[in-house]
């Protein structure tokens, strides 16, 4: 089992993406790094990741989910993505486990995965009008799950949101 994690490659926040990660790794799962660029990445902050693969060099058949980590960075340089928004709605209509945290849930919006569904995101009026836009039903909680898609409303969630991704991605179906 492989998760492809997308990240700004400056600004994202350091504990949407590190919460992930430590919960993916506990769990046993392997992850990559990716971005618009390969090299080290620099969270809001401080924190630094590797971004091993750019969007154009993913295979998305290689990955069982996808986690689209937020920050200011996810809405400069994520938001406008053309290939990142062709891989969440690959993951969403392939029912792999979509997960996106803060600003990073326009992202499924902006890609048709949140029409119809129940989702939060962290609250601007930017993101309000996208989330909207995108047919997202919203909801004033911190983590919602609907359907494989989970998504959280900012750093204060981290934890929680890691947690429901494993549950929603190890999860047997019938």
């Amino acid at each position: 089992m492989k998760i492809l994690i997308a990240i700004a490659p400056e600004k994202f926040r350091d504990e949407e993406l590190a919460e992930p990660v430590a919960a993916l790794q506990k769990a046993g799962v392997g992850f990559d790094i990716s971005s618009t660029k390969r090299g080290t990445c620099t969270g809001m902050m401080g924190a630094k990741a590797n971004a091993t693969l750019t969007f154009e060099e993913i295979d998305p058949k290689k990955y069982d989910g996808l986690i689209i980590v937020g920050g200011a960075g996810a809405q400069i340089h994520l938001w406008d993505d053309e290939l990142l928004l062709i891989l969440a709605k690959y993951f969403a209509e392939s029912r792999k486990v979509v997960g996106a945290i803060c600003l990073a849930p326009v992202v499924l919006a902006r890609a048709g995965v949140l029409k119809g569904k129940k989702a939060t995101y962290f609250n601007s009026p930017v993101s309000f009008r996208e989330m909207k836009a995108g047919g997202a039903i919203l909801v004033d909680k911190p983590v919602v799950n609907d359907t494989r898609v989970i998504t959280a409303n900012g750093p204060a969630a981290s934890k929680e949101f890691a947690e429901t991704y494993i549950k929603a991605l190890t999860a047997v179906e019938w």
